[in-house]
């Protein structure tokens, strides 16, 4: 006669692909015992975050514009370029974006204002974008001392202009003139401690919670009977609670006066 399948399930020993599934209730009892790791992980990369802020020096910004043209011939007003002519030097103005960071712009402005500072460095600094659907270029250029941040970026400005008038002499020639002298922030624009540590803080906490998952993961201890349940097949038969019953010492009156007797102690149960 063959065993019953319930015993059978509650006898069994667990596969080794077998695993319990973690609940709703059970993610949050398990963030919530281990809520110091999250803690600790979010508070130790936000400190981390703003003392690697902190310890940056302070760099400024200068920006100026560019504006990209062409030279027409004779008396032509430029209100007569053509669509198709404004869509060229709009998307030639991208280009030309592009060739403000590059070496040959670096050198030149280093040479020039006889900087001691690699060219691949001095590009690090240096942002040129086009104004979408413009013929504007915005060059901004970032160092810690504010004089020498505007003097860097009116140079670069300076000397792309003519580089470009060297490249393309003739009379219908594509130019590049400064419309907008630089400017310099009147506070620095880099390192942001609070939003460093704002983003530490928020990443401490993601990292946290990985940890405790893959804690909980590791952890085989079935803390619940549906976790029992869904593990064996078979549903739980019963619980037994676990107590204690504490120490206590009596006395026992004599003729010689009074003894102290120790009572028995019983032992923690557990299920």
């Amino acid at each position: 006669m063959s065993a019953q399948p319930g015993l059978d399930a509650l006898t069994r020993e667990p596969s080794e692909g077998e695993y319990a599934v973690l609940s709703f209730g059970d993610i949050l009892r398990a963030l919530w015992q281990r809520l110091w790791i999250i803690v600790l992980c979010a508070v130790a990369l936000m400190v981390v975050a703003i003392g690697y802020s902190l310890s940056q020096a302070p760099k400024y910004e200068a920006s100026t514009t560019l504006l990209v043209g062409q030279a027409l011939e004779g008396d032509v007003p430029s209100s007569n370029l053509s669509g198709t002519q404004i869509e060229g030097l709009q998307s030639l103005t991208k280009t030309m974006a592009t060739a403000v960071s590059t070496h040959r712009i670096a050198e030149a402005v280093i040479q020039d204002l006889d900087l001691s500072i690699a060219p691949e460095d001095f590009l690090k600094n240096l942002r040129a974008e086009q104004i979408p659907e413009t013929q504007f270029i915005e060059v901004t250029y970032r160092d810690p001392s504010p004089e020498r941040v505007q003097k860097i970026t009116s140079t670069i400005a300076d000397e792309f202009s003519r580089q470009v008038s060297k490249i393309s002499p003739s009379a219908s020639a594509v130019t590049a003139t400064v419309w907008e002298r630089a400017t310099v922030t009147d506070y620095p624009v880099s390192p942001k401690p609070l939003r460093n540590g704002l983003l530490g803080l928020a990443l401490g906490a993601m990292l946290g919670v990985i940890v405790v998952f893959l804690l909980e993961n590791i952890d085989d201890n079935w803390r619940s009977a549906e976790q029992v349940e869904q593990v064996s097949g078979a549903p739980t038969v019963g619980l037994i609670p676990t107590f204690t019953v504490a120490t206590s010492k009596t006395k026992k009156v004599g003729l010689d006066g009074e003894i102290p007797v120790e009572a028995p102690s019983t032992e923690r149960v557990h299920e």
